[in-house]
């Protein structure tokens, strides 16, 4: 698997379910994600972006 930017792997890890699903995802869907949060620029952003992932 790609490197998590370490912003985005503690909002994962803080949030079981976005964790969950991320794991579950198609490696293109996670690289896509890992790309967005590489770009996220405060923790507002990417706890934003986590929460996303959950339906």
């Amino acid at each position: 698997m790609h490197d998590l930017p370490l912003g985005f792997g503690m909002a994962l890890a803080q949030h079981e379910d976005a964790m969950q699903v991320f794991s579950n995802l198609p490696h293109a869907q996670q690289r896509n994600l890992i790309q967005q949060a590489s770009q996220v620029r405060s923790k507002q952003e990417m706890q934003e972006l986590v929460e996303s992932i959950t339906p």
